[in-house]
């Protein structure tokens, strides 16, 4: 007889196979995602640091309020908080979480008292 086709474990092997593989991939997917979202917070705060800047010249003061506010030029991308701990005449500070990971980051300009996780001024760090 001329049979075509696979037989059963043929079949069986393939899907194990594929199930291994997945296994692999699926955790370092979940780690790039999370990567992706550190790189998205950290770039929302590069951005306020220049809005802040630019509301500082024609201020004379940093901002301190609830973001977004058409008062300064800045939105952050989605699902990203942005919170400003303090903002005066001499310096600010301000962190970003997103929305389903423990992740924060947090940047200081100026005299504001640094934020737990930022240890420069002006560049953005995370936990």
């Amino acid at each position: 007889m001329n049979r075509r086709g696979f037989t059963l474990i043929e079949l069986l092997i393939v899907v194990v196979i594929i199930g291994i593989l997945a296994a692999i991939a699926i955790p370092k997917f979940s780690s790039t995602k999370g990567k992706a979202y550190v790189a998205t917070m950290k770039a929302d705060l590069r951005n306020l640091v220049s809005a802040q800047e630019s509301y500082y010249y024609d201020n004379s003061v940093y901002y301190n309020g609830a973001i977004p506010n058409p008062a300064i030029p800045f939105s952050p991308s989605v699902g990203v908080s942005i919170t400003i701990l303090s903002g005066d005449a001499v310096g600010w500070s301000g962190t970003s979480s997103y929305a389903g990971i423990a992740n924060t980051c947090a940047v200081f300009i100026g005299g504001a008292a640094p934020p737990a996780t930022a240890v420069v001024e002006g560049s953005p760090a995370c936990n």
